[in-house]
């Protein structure tokens, strides 16, 4: 691991934004950490807490997936949103299940809201989040409410907590086992960020992950873009990378490109092993 520690570094100190860096084998328990501490703006990667207190909910029998949500046109704001692609005039019905798929799969920042309000707000994700035993996780706007700036820096996690977080819903500790393939088969699914983590794995490896990126100021400042999730090895174990990067004055291309690499260090340091 400290061959791996050197390479990441050697990509970090170079780079216009702070970035923060968490590994781990899931079964062979090895981890790395750079900067994992970092107090990193989480931007969509918070659609997987939101996924994770949903699901709850239906494992308890308050909600479930194929339950009819009522989805108004105000509910769809001007933002990223197929929802809103697809029916422009809202008005209609979608299903807890449709909700999920669209915000997690596609990032769907309308149909992340709509959920938000469908279970309680922040609070609800704030307080089973916490219960899990995460402490680092801060989850207090929505992404209407992230148009704001300064709010984008409002929701927090740092990349030991994400592996954390990864790692127990992985091993089946948070949602029942239904529930956790469930999720696990809509994050594999992710049609965001093909030029970010994916891109540094061979093709075709399953990799289950949550992206998040906020977009730059006049002064061509990013707040943050980040990469999340597990990666199943040739040999059928499993990685958790959690990459964080945050105050960012790289270009787009420059930044996806780290992700991509410290990925690929990382793909290629666990299977030559």
């Amino acid at each position: 691991m400290n061959v791996l520690r050197k390479q990441i570094n050697q990509i970090i100190t170079t780079k216009n934004a702070t970035i923060g860096v968490s590994i781990k084998h899931i079964e062979d328990k090895d981890t790395l950490s750079i900067n994992g501490n970092l107090n990193a703006p989480l931007m969509s990667v918070f659609k997987f807490h939101i996924a994770l207190a949903t699901l709850n909910l239906v494992d308890n029998g308050t909600l479930s997936l194929t339950q009819k949500v009522f989805v108004k046109q105000e509910d769809l704001h001007n933002t990223w949103s197929p929802i809103k692609d697809e029916y422009p005039k809202g008005n209609m019905y979608l299903t807890v299940d449709q909700l999920l798929r669209y915000t997690i799969s596609h990032s769907d920042n309308n149909g992340c809201d709509i959920l938000l309000d469908l279970i309680g707000g922040t609070e609800t994700v704030q307080k089973f989040i916490n219960k899990q035993g995460i402490e680092d996780f801060v989850i207090k706007v929505n992404e209407q409410e992230m148009r704001t700036w300064n709010n984008l820096y409002i929701n927090t996690s740092t990349p030991l907590s994400t592996t954390e977080l990864l790692e127990k819903f992985y091993k089946g500790q948070i949602l029942k086992k239904k529930s956790t393939k469930y999720l696990y088969q809509l994050m594999v699914e992710c049609s965001r960020g093909h030029t970010w983590m994916k891109a540094g794995l061979p093709e075709g490896t399953e990799l289950a992950h949550r992206t998040g990126i906020s977009n730059t100021n006049e002064s061509n400042l990013r707040v943050a873009m980040n990469d999340v999730g597990i990666a199943k090895l040739p040999n059928g174990k499993h990685i958790i990378i959690s990459v964080y990067l945050k105050d960012i004055t790289e270009t787009r291309e420059n930044t996806e490109k780290i992700i991509a690499d410290i990925t690929k260090l990382t793909w290629n340091s666990f299977t030559k092993q």
